[in-house]
């Protein structure tokens, strides 16, 4: 079995970024994909996809210091799909990439605010380890 989504898009607006309990950081991010095609009349036709994507741990902070609105990215990573229901008894769905692998693609890499221990920012940190199914609502269980 494989579940596995791989993406290269742009970032929508600079990434949200929150802390768990336990001081790890998480890193959300709204990434765009355009695909353009001619139709069978010849005119250019393009469709843009909008991505949510999250990060845990190590990755999140490279996410939080060198991401920004605009920030041409590869994203690798797994498709979660979370169910539960809202406070007036609806079924809700929300579907994440929970990321794995993050490469910056922009020619001129955006300096970061702080300087980050030796590891290459394009790679997970080694102590990067995937995260429960937190759902869109794990905001709650966050502490700011």
């Amino acid at each position: 079995m494989l579940n596995k989504a791989i993406l290269i898009g742009n970032l929508g607006q600079e990434p949200d970024i929150r802390h768990t309990n336990n001081g790890k950081t998480v890193a959300n991010i709204s990434i765009a994909t355009t695909e353009k095609w001619k139709d069978k009349n010849g005119a250019k036709q393009e469709k843009t996809e909008w991505h949510r994507v999250v990060f845990f741990g190590g990755l999140a902070n490279v996410v939080q210091q060198y991401l920004h609105k605009g920030s041409k990215v590869y994203i690798e990573g797994a498709i979660r799909t979370n169910e539960w229901v809202d406070n007036e008894g609806q079924k809700k769905w929300s579907t994440k990439i929970y990321g794995a692998e993050m490469k910056m693609l922009d020619s001129k890499p955006v300096q970061p605010a702080v300087s980050y221990p030796a590891q290459t920012p394009t790679q997970a940190p080694n102590d990067y380890t995937p995260q429960p199914n937190y759902g869109d609502d794990y905001d709650r269980n966050v502490e700011f």
